[in-house]
């Protein structure tokens, strides 16, 4: 009879056999799709996530905790914590900033939060949600990130935070933002969902996004830099906030002992918390208004075989943007997204604004028809999304002059894929496709 071991052995073999020979990457025809974004994987991913279901331990466990410390050695923090998803990422980043224990730092009801509408709603909607005030100001129509010269007079004495996402890959200016933060005693969170493996020099030492601020996010869902199907992360160099994140995410809970582990601090029945009986299980003890949302381990085997291709996903944006470039630079009515100064990027998408004479929708309808894939820039502007509108009579929020690039996003700019399971002839069909709609 065969030990378990060897049964495990055996039925990974035929798994990685399996991906092999029915999961290979299909070969590119003219006329198919070509996607925006899409999961490249092999048998590495299907091998850890097999591995880990015949496990059964179903919630966090081993892979968690290699995930969690593969990620912590590639972007350089000390403390990183598994959500199931980048939006969670988000809520769980603020949430940290409204705990008690920041005292006077502390974010509340009224306090504002400096932002931008031309983005993702997950950025901006913890912030409303718990009853902060949004502060938004516009964005730069070169690299359509936050524009740093408004910052100061976005800036008032109920300002707590600056919340707010790198685009597309491309870094904000991190020096700018970083510096007016400090010099207000803000906190900084990068919504970096969007960016994993995008790089920054801040006074000559270079840093991937993510960990300039005070927290960082990421989302691991399928079109991102890699992927675990669902999933998402919260970084930072900071002990308070990493152990108020934990609380958190994990129901709020006092305690941190891991799942299936009891007393590790040996004080389990002797504390006195808040006004509960002297002795109160610990486990059961609440010091903040939480959640759950945590990952499964099966997602966290997936990321693990992800977190070792990152390097190699990063570079393929990299040049896969850059030979874009090349082909769409010198085309008439187009305006290009270019990288920020100091910044080396990881690709999210390639956005493209047309001129204003070009019909947006004639155009993507072109392309879209001729087999390519596109998105918008997300919400374009969140202030004039339904959900908005709906509840802007219940929503206190500030506008910081006008936002006039916002808008010009919303109504011309648009963006297509350049991830990693690109080729070279896919990009050169993309071109041609995207420079005979334009040309109309």
């Amino acid at each position: 009879m065969k030990s378990e071991q060897e049964a495990r052995a055996e039925i990974l073999k035929a798994v990685a056999e399996y991906c092999d020979t029915y999961h290979r990457p299909k070969e590119y025809k003219e006329g198919d799709r070509i996607p925006y974004a899409g999961r490249v994987y092999d048998k590495d991913e299907m091998v850890n996530l097999v591995d880990s279901s015949l496990e059964f331990w179903l919630t966090m466990g081993r892979y968690t905790d290699e995930f969690e410390k593969g990620l912590g050695e590639f972007l350089g923090v000390k403390f990183v914590h598994a959500v199931n998803s980048g939006s969670s990422a988000n809520l769980l980043a603020f949430m940290t900033l409204t705990s008690p224990l920041l005292g006077e730092r502390r974010v509340k009801k009224g306090d504002e939060v400096i932002t931008v509408a031309a983005g993702f709603p997950t950025t901006i909607t913890p912030i409303i949600n718990f009853g902060a005030v949004p502060v938004f100001v516009d964005v730069k129509p070169d690299t359509l990130n936050i524009d740093e010269t408004m910052l100061e007079e976005a800036y008032s004495d109920k300002c707590k935070a600056v919340m707010v996402a790198h685009t597309l890959g491309n870094t904000f200016n991190i020096k700018a933002v970083k510096e007016f933060c400090e010099k207000h005693n803000l906190w900084l969170v990068e919504d970096n969902c969007d960016s994993l493996g995008s790089r920054y020099c801040l006074d000559g030492e270079w840093g991937y996004t993510g960990t300039f601020g005070d927290i960082g996010t990421s989302s691991f869902y399928p079109p991102h830099h890699m992927t675990m199907g669902e999933g998402g992360a919260v970084y930072t160099n900071n002990p308070l906030l990493s152990r108020i994140a934990l609380s958190i995410r994990d129901w709020g809970r006092d305690c941190i002992c891991k799942s299936g582990h009891d007393n590790m601090c040996g004080h389990r029945f002797d504390g006195q918390f808040g006004t509960l009986p002297l002795g109160y299980d610990h486990k059961y003890v609440y010091s903040h208004m939480g959640y759950n949302l945590g990952i499964t381990d099966m997602q966290a085997a997936v990321g693990c075989a992800q977190l070792k291709k990152l390097p190699g996903f990063t570079e393929a944006r990299k040049h896969n943007r850059a030979f874009l470039y090349e082909l769409l630079k010198d085309v008439e009515g187009i305006t290009i997204s270019e990288p920020e100064a100091n910044s080396d990027p990881s690709w999210f998408g390639f956005a493209i604004t047309l001129d204003k004479g070009i019909d947006r929708a004639r155009v993507i309808r072109q392309i879209e028809d001729n087999g390519v894939q596109t998105r918008l820039l997300f919400a374009g502007n969140f202030l004039r999304q339904p959900a908005f509108i709906s509840l802007k009579d219940d929503i206190e929020y500030r506008v910081v002059g006008e936002l006039t690039n916002t808008d010009n996003i919303m109504e011309h700019t648009f963006w297509v894929g350049v991830y990693p399971g690109m080729t070279d002839e896919k990009l050169s069909v993309m071109a041609k496709v995207i420079k005979e709609a334009v040309r109309g």
